[in-house]
């Protein structure tokens, strides 16, 4: 009998197929397809809105400040990339052009649409436990539209697909843009809102101690 493939090796199959996507107009403007990274089989997915400049000439999600200030607040936690899985809503990154200046900007329903053939299946192969959107935009797509992330982040819902737990959390990048006493408590937000991720694994495992974290 034939064996199964692995989540990393359906992943990493996934991916090369992303490499190649043309569903959108996304794809004449991007260096690098940022499919996702981390723990194949980890329990815990953080999910973004979308590519930024470092990430596209990298290929890999959260490289910049924004992925510099979410490694520390995992850490604040316990936790690094080996045991999460990280990605975004749209695998491209959205970029205005002008002549040199290339500015970012939030990608379009039909990006987000068209981009859905790879998120899909991506949370359906990871089959996490928890999701942790970051950021409204993400929020929008996998919990519901409209999202208020002010007023619903730090809550918990249960009617996504992909996950039998999601929340909303704070973008780094938005962080970053506060000063003082704003920065500090929005990342201290955002590490509570980690830490609430962290222990939902851990009960819905009715475990006393998970190994992983």
């Amino acid at each position: 009998m034939m064996q199964e493939p692995s989540k990393a090796e359906q992943l990493a199959a996934l991916a090369e197929q992303a490499k190649n996507c043309t569903a959108c107009p996304l794809a004449e403007t991007r260096t690098n397809v940022v499919f996702g990274e981390g723990n194949p089989e980890a329990p815990l997915v953080f999910v973004g809105e979308g590519p930024g400049a470092q990430e596209d000439a990298t290929g890999r999600p959260f490289v910049g400040r924004a992925g510099q200030l979410l490694d520390e607040c995992l850490a604040a936690c316990k936790l690094s990339r080996k045991h999460v899985y990280i990605c975004n809503v749209v695998k491209c990154r959205a970029c205005i052009r002008e002549g040199r200046s290339v500015q970012n900007r939030a990608p379009r329903p039909a990006e987000i649409d068209a981009c859905s053939r790879w998120l899909d299946p991506q949370l359906t192969i990871i089959s996490p436990l928890v999701i942790v959107c970051l950021g409204a935009p993400s929020a929008n797509t996998l919990i519901h539209s409209g999202f208020r992330m002010l007023a619903e982040r730090g809550q918990w819902f249960s009617n996504s697909r992909y996950a039998p737990h999601i929340m909303a959390a704070l973008h780094p990048a938005y962080i970053l843009r506060q000063q003082g006493a704003s920065f500090e408590e929005a990342r201290r937000w955002l590490i509570n809102d980690i830490e609430a991720a962290r222990v939902r694994v851990v009960e819905a495992r009715k475990a006393p101690k998970l190994t992983l974290f």
